[in-house]
């Protein structure tokens, strides 16, 4: 067993609620200089930001899982995380045809900029990336194991946004293994009131939107082989 450390929720500049400065390059350079093993980048309902990001992983020494923060139709967000950028970059397709068509208001939410490794602005998104899309949050396991990928409910303890905050039970027909809490003391309680999530492996990661919030090395991740597929298999299989 491999013990990696982690921070597997992180915003890019894509995200119209992630600063300016959280470009990829930013990013994975701050990653490198607090010693991360991994991270994801994971912005509202795309990965068009992924391939700079493992472009600049491969220099600095990081790991950069290519993912999403999937939003559904109940509001529930999703962290999505996969084992090649392919795969992550079918699935934006997938979601992008199923979002919301509303214009974004940079001037409200932020801007979405899709940029390169060397922090170029290749263009800004035009419809608003936070809306939700038309997948039911029991329609989003099959498309991303379709993929190769993992689906893993955000933020639990969260009042919004949540699995629990939106419907405010574990659905029985669940599949996924692993689930995300913003902050673990909260583990006890939430497992506590909901029995489906003591079968399950809890992670806990930033959700940084910006550079100073991605975590320091603290938190650590037992997978049986290393590189992406060794990561995506360690969070996808049973406890």
């Amino acid at each position: 067993m491999h013990s990696i450390s982690y921070d597997l929720h992180i915003h890019t500049c894509l995200s119209p609620c992630g600063d300016n400065d959280n470009t990829p390059a930013n990013i994975v350079g701050m990653a490198a200089l607090k010693g991360l093993d991994v991270i994801a980048i994971t912005d509202h309902n795309t990965a068009r930001n992924c391939a700079p990001a493992m472009e600049l992983g491969q220099e600095y020494g990081v790991m950069v899982v290519p993912g999403m923060e999937l939003t559904t139709m109940e509001e529930i967000h999703v962290v999505c995380l996969f084992p090649e950028l392919d795969a992550a970059l079918d699935f934006d397709k997938y979601v992008y045809e199923r979002l919301q068509k509303i214009t974004n208001k940079p001037e409200v939410f932020g801007h979405q900029y899709c940029v390169d490794a060397g922090e170029n602005i290749l263009y800004e998104e035009q419809n608003l990336l936070i809306n939700a899309t038309d997948i039911p949050f029991d329609g989003v396991d099959k498309p991303i194991r379709e993929r190769g990928g993992v689906m893993i409910p955000a933020h639990l303890d969260k009042s919004t946004t949540s699995l629990l905050s939106s419907l405010g039970f574990v659905p029985e027909n669940s599949k996924f293994n692993t689930f995300e809490l913003k902050d673990l003391k909260n583990l006890h309680r939430i497992r506590g009131e909901h029995p489906y999530l003591q079968g399950c492996r809890v992670i806990t990661d930033s959700d940084a939107h910006y550079l100073e919030h991605i975590n320091e090395p603290v938190n650590f991740l037992e997978v049986r082989e290393k590189g992406l597929k060794g990561i995506i298999k360690a969070l996808s299989d049973p406890v």
